[in-house]
């Protein structure tokens, strides 16, 4: 080979190795465009979840007073302060307490999920009895039980230790899983137990021989609005914000949610926490 051929060679490999120098420095600005533009997205992205959090807490609060004195007005009717009502006009305030009672919870789960995202809520852990929140509970939900065809059981927690975590959050999850078994149960029982489960954790349960959900419906049960398709769903409609909140709380606890169901033969939603919340989660 000629140096003539050795150094148009040369030249050839020289040549090569520019272009793809330009290509890679193309490529690396690319990336480079590509990183900012996430970065401005992500930070877009921040600003909008930011903003919606602030609207739907600000307007939770400016709903709170219209639909409470909607609720008292509709009281005073129904006990019937300012004279007797007919049996036509009864049934309409009744069905006046029931929509501001509906939406008076939708503005209270709005306005929790709104603190959640916004990172404004606070977790209290202590130590307490569960016997002591059964029994709260029961009490709770001792004068809402106008069906006498369904019966409301909280088992004894016999045996178990106290826990240590949040126990008004506690005592939301299991409120709300309560309260949607029993509207979603027009005959049998609802049933509220406690078990040790795994290693150092403890599993609530809230049993029902209700309507239960479809296989196919359980993978979105616990999703913003999620409403189950049935005939009761459709006459008794409910935010479709409680469960989402009860996830929520449960992530803010350590634990998890979660749901068994048969179609037609009830379901069972449970919340499963530490037996004592761990010290990093007591910082969050």
């Amino acid at each position: 080979m000629t140096d003539t051929d050795l150094n148009a060679q040369l030249a050839a490999s020289q040549a090569e190795v520019d272009n793809l120098r330009a290509e890679l420095e193309e490529t690396n600005r690319g990336v480079v465009a590509l990183y900012a533009e996430l970065d401005e997205q992500a930070i877009q992205l921040k600003k909008a979840t930011e903003l919606k959090s602030r609207f739907l807490a600000y307007m939770s609060h400016e709903f709170r007073t219209p639909v409470s004195s909607i609720r008292s007005i509709a009281r005073l009717l129904i006990d019937q302060v300012d004279g007797p009502l007919t049996e036509e006009q009864a049934k309409q305030v009744r069905f006046i307490q029931t929509a501001a009672i509906d939406f008076s919870e939708m503005v209270d789960d709005l306005l929790d999920l709104a603190k959640i995202e916004a990172g404004r809520v606070e977790i209290s852990p202590a130590w307490f009895e569960m016997v002591d929140l059964f029994s709260a509970l029961r009490g709770m939900f001792r004068p809402m039980l106008d069906n006498h065809a369904v019966t409301l059981t909280f088992e004894e927690p016999h045996g178990l230790p106290r826990l240590y975590t949040d126990d008004r959050k506690l005592s939301q999850i299991l409120r709300n899983f309560i309260s949607n078994a029993l509207k979603f149960t027009s005959a049998g029982e609802v049933r509220v137990s406690a078990r040790p489960f795994g290693d150092g954790s403890v599993r609530f349960s809230v049993t029902d021989t209700g309507i239960g959900i479809a296989q196919e419906h359980l993978v979105a049960v616990f999703d913003d609005f999620s409403q189950v398709d049935s005939p009761i769903q459709k006459r008794l409609r409910g935010t479709g914000l409680g469960l989402a909140l009860c996830r929520q709380l449960a992530s803010l606890l350590g634990g998890t949610v979660g749901v068994e169901s048969e179609l037609g033969k009830g379901s069972t939603f449970f919340v499963t926490l530490p037996q004592q919340l761990a010290v990093a989660e007591r910082q969050e």
